[in-house]
């Protein structure tokens, strides 16, 4: 074996799963092997199923048995064989093959779990699909939190130059004022501020707070939620050393000049945050959960139906997740 082949052996390893099986991740996952990667790679799912869509999607790649040592190849994908519960068929749902969905999630888990991954990367799920079998599924984040019995998990989207962690997910505009709680928002922070450190080697991250209403609050003249929550929080953290500006109105926080200032962004809710990132990075931005005992990076878009078996999808975002992952998996070998 030359140098370099042993070298590639001893690399830390990284599980990619391949998502639904009538979606785009299965085609996507196979253009994996046209990349020289600073890890080695191993896409879980159904070996033949991914030989299938690379075939019909023109993808020149030999799919091969993944075996633990293997040193990577060239135009080679090492898949983890997990055979499908039903064919799949490109764009048609099916929920018998929500198990074998799941069944990829456990595996990466687990696998992490036990050292043998550095980390993971997910490609698209169907949560659709999966609840019409029966099984209650509201995403990936929840599922990796209840599976690795993580209490909060903070999402994180990274792309066009940008950081933006979200204090509430997918809530109603309704519901977010009572749901930012200081105690939420001092858990988010302090895992934000925790993996910034841990996964992204910031030694001290500077952290941008969005206030939740315009203008923040304008001095209560808008709401009172930055007065009585948010700026209490800010202080307290601060006291304990942590950079923190704001909270600051997010028509003039998400401006070079501003943005420049900070590492990362936390904004209250959903659509405050997203928006902005997508416009800077649509196609190459990467999902990132926060707070957990493993490193995990997903993909930005969803199963893409239409797109599946076409050779259309772009799989920009993929590459980059994969990208992220590797460095986080570094910095955290770095800062054990």
């Amino acid at each position: 074996m030359s140098n370099t082949a042993s070298t590639r052996s001893e690399l830390p390893l990284l599980a990619v799963t391949s998502g639904e099986p009538a979606g785009v991740g299965p085609e996507l996952c196979a253009h994996l092997a046209a990349r020289d990667w600073p890890l080695r790679l191993v896409v879980l799912g159904d070996a033949a199923l991914i030989e299938e869509r690379a075939a019909r999607s023109g993808v020149d790649v030999l799919v091969r048995e993944y075996l633990p040592g293997e040193p990577a190849r060239a135009g080679v994908l090492d898949v983890l064989h997990c055979p499908l519960a039903a064919p799949a068929q490109a764009g048609t749902l099916d929920p018998a093959n929500a198990a074998y969905v799941l069944g990829l999630l456990d595996c990466a888990i687990e696998g992490c779990r036990s050292g043998e991954f550095a980390g993971m990367v997910t490609a698209p799920v169907h949560k659709g699909v999966i609840n019409d079998a029966g099984v209650p599924f509201s995403g990936h984040t929840e599922y990796l939190a209840d599976k690795t019995g993580t209490p909060r998990v903070v999402m994180m989207l990274v792309g066009g130059g940008l950081r933006v962690a979200l204090a509430t997910t997918h809530l109603p505009l309704s519901a977010v004022p009572a749901a930012i709680t200081p105690a939420l928002l001092e858990d988010t922070l302090r895992i934000l501020h925790r993996d910034l450190v841990a996964r992204f080697g910031l030694a001290a991250p500077r952290i941008l707070v969005a206030g939740l209403n315009p203008h923040a609050g304008e001095g209560g003249h808008m709401g009172r939620e930055e007065i009585d929550v948010i700026i209490p929080v800010l202080e307290r953290l601060r006291a304990e050393g942590m950079q923190l500006a704001g909270p600051l109105p997010a028509d003039t926080l998400f401006v070079p000049h501003t943005l420049q200032q900070g590492d990362a962004v936390l904004a209250m809710y959903h659509d405050q945050g997203l928006p902005v990132l997508k416009h800077a990075s649509f196609g190459g931005g990467v999902n990132v959960t926060l707070g957990l005992p493993i490193v995990r990076t997903s993909v930005d878009h969803g199963t893409a139906l239409d797109l599946a078996g076409t050779g259309r999808a772009d799989p920009g975002s993929l590459f980059a997740a994969v990208e992220l992952a590797a460095q986080m998996a570094r910095a955290g070998r770095a800062h054990p």
